[in-house]
């Protein structure tokens, strides 16, 4: 298991690092070779020619491509000093950017807002994980039922529908009308309670369209899984069905489910725009709108390497719960 882990931990720091590569990329050197001044898109949406050079020289953008990616490299790790324009801004470590329209660094906002949608993605994941994966092995296990086709009915519903118009059905019922809930974000540390009230909603819309999804997908699972050999075999034993479904059927299961578990909660690091923006929970789905309306290149730029590294960790996550599930994964 010590080996499995250190090849995966090697794995996940040459990815880091190939992803800090990529975005160095897209943001610095592709809009030269397309033509596009990056200093224009950093400086914002109203920029003289003053102020393009003072940003061009504090990003050091007439630098080698070296030196530029290593003041990258050097930004995130212990910081680094935009100097230009007769003025030094320093952005401590890590330095995911500086936004110079709004004169502010991007990792305070980035930890400002990141709680949020951690919590938002993860009270939605426990929900659709848990009715997803119910109502999916039960649709399998009664195949064909009346249960079966609405219980997928219900689930093609899910996949259908869009988020803004489930959360604002949601909104209108639950909230305005019946007020069974809070429609409006409170912070956990003014009032535990009332935040929880306005997160039932946005948990359970957003789990309302990944559910369905994880339905479809462990029913398909348990389906092709409930007609292997071993199943036979331990049915043959004598083995009581709760047994076999329960310790043989749902490990084979589990295998795609944790797979697609960690590419969707760590797209989600980088904010569910459509819930956060519907229900106004203030997570970085809403910080990157803003951010697009606004032209705000830095903002963009330190949510993509955060979302980017959250996918790569949920899928290091991942990886080690196959060793649990399935002993077999620590040999390959």
């Amino acid at each position: 298991m010590l080996t499995y882990l250190i090849r995966r931990l090697f794995a996940v720091a040459v990815m880091l690092v190939v992803i800090v590569l990529a975005v160095f990329c897209i943001f610095f050197l592709i809009p030269k070779w397309t033509g596009t001044d990056p200093a224009l898109m950093f400086v914002g949406k109203q920029a003289d020619k003053e102020a393009i050079e003072g940003v061009r020289e504090k990003l050091g953008l007439a630098d080698p491509v070296l030196l530029q990616l290593l003041e990258f490299f050097k930004g995130i790790f212990v910081g680094r000093d935009y100097t230009g324009g007769g003025d030094t801004i320093h952005c401590s470590a890590p330095c995911f950017g500086y936004s110079f329209r709004n004169e502010q660094e991007i990792w305070p906002v980035l930890t400002d807002r990141l709680p949020v949608t951690l919590t938002l993605a993860l009270g939605a994941a426990v929900v659709w994980l848990i009715i997803g994966l119910a109502i999916g092995v039960l649709s399998a296990l009664k195949r064909g039922s009346l249960w079966d086709r609405a219980a997928m009915t219900v689930a093609l519903g899910g996949v259908s529908l869009p988020v803004y118009f489930t959360g604002l059905i949601s909104l209108a019922l639950f909230a305005y009308q019946l007020g069974w809930v809070n429609n409006a974000f409170t912070p956990f540390e003014e009032n535990a309670a009332q935040w929880f009230s306005g997160m039932v909603l946005p948990w359970i819309t957003l789990a309302f369209l990944f559910g369905a999804m994880y339905a479809r997908l462990s029913r398909a699972t348990m389906l092709e899984v409930m007609g292997e050999d071993y199943i036979r075999t331990a049915r043959a034993k004598g083995l009581k069905e709760p047994v076999v479904i329960g310790k043989h059927a749902m490990r084979s299961t589990m295998t795609p489910v944790l797979t697609l578990l960690g590419i969707d909660l760590g797209a989600l690091m980088g904010g569910a725009i459509l819930t956060e923006t519907t229900f106004s929970v203030p997570g970085l789905g809403q910080a990157v709108l803003k951010a697009i309306n606004e032209r705000d290149l830095p903002l963009i730029l330190g949510v993509t390497l955060i979302t980017a590294t959250a996918v790569v960790l949920a899928n290091l996550i991942v990886d080690l719960l196959y060793g649990v599930i399935d002993p077999r994964v620590r040999l390959a």
